[in-house]
């Protein structure tokens, strides 16, 4: 438990970015689960579409400091890899 009032505030804003953390780590995980979704019914030109917003979303990601840069472009190079083996 805290015992100064800087660590009582430390708390508050520690639990208020981890809700918001967590908002934004969701959204990009549900994007890239709707991404890969489209992949495997076969639809690569809707997966195409949705690739750059896709991107976008992980971008946003890693510039809030909830991923960091690399994760962001692996999870981008990975998922690109995938509509590449789709395609194919």
């Amino acid at each position: 438990m805290a015992n100064t009032k800087s660590a009582e505030k430390r708390i508050r804003q520690s639990e208020r970015r981890r809700l918001m953390n967590r908002q934004v780590r969701s959204r990009m995980r549900t994007e890239i689960k709707r991404f890969k979704a489209l992949l495997l019914e076969k639809k690569v030109d809707e997966a195409r579409n949705l690739l750059p917003r896709v991107y976008g979303i992980i971008d946003k990601t890693a510039q809030k400091g909830v991923i960091h840069r690399n994760t962001a472009a692996r999870y981008k190079s990975r998922l690109t890899q995938h509509l590449n083996q789709s395609a194919s």
